[in-house]
């Protein structure tokens, strides 16, 4: 596992094949790092598919109201909904969405991100200024790596559980 330099600002993300340390960089995004720490400590993160992952491109997940695979998993809602909390304005930076960032999804509205995040398998320069980047794989990317594929997946995999490593 990397060195965690900042543990407020690094989450630990349980995988089925082990964990994923991502660094946030609330420098660039504290609005969309502080809606994600507070979904990770609430637990709302945990057991959450990833309900869209497409070769050579992301794995999305983050969907806390239809994702969550213990509690009233629906396959075809997932990714339709966000949480409870209301969303998150673009913070749009010049971080590339390099292989391993951590982005926001949302709708055509770009005001419009809530609980939903991508993980770029690759460099997808084109979402560049589109989308906020606010975090940044540092180990693990091999967990990523091994994410099943699928729009949506017949047996997504999940976020086992998701901790700010401050708290781990």
């Amino acid at each position: 596992m990397a060195e965690i330099k900042d543990p407020e600002n690094t989450i630990l993300m349980e995988l089925k094949g082990g964990t994923v340390t991502i660094e946030l960089l609330p420098d660039v995004a504290p609005q969309h790092v502080a809606r994600m720490k507070e979904l990770a400590r609430s637990g709302q993160y945990d057991n959450v598919a990833f309900h869209r992952v497409i070769e050579g491109f992301m794995a999305q997940t983050g969907d806390v109201q239809h994702g969550d695979m213990e509690d009233g998993f629906n396959l075809r809602m997932a990714g339709t909904g966000g949480s409870d909390l209301p969303n998150v304005p673009a913070e749009f930076s010049k971080i590339p969405h390099a292989r391993g960032s951590i982005g926001a999804a949302r709708s055509a509205n770009p005001d419009s991100a809530n609980s939903q995040f991508f993980i770029n398998f690759k460099d997808n320069d084109f979402l560049n200024g589109q989308y906020t980047v606010y975090g940044q794989v540092t180990s693990g990317m091999e967990h990523v790596d091994a994410i099943t594929r699928g729009e949506p997946p017949a047996e997504p995999d999940r976020m086992i559980s998701v901790k700010v490593a401050a708290d781990a």
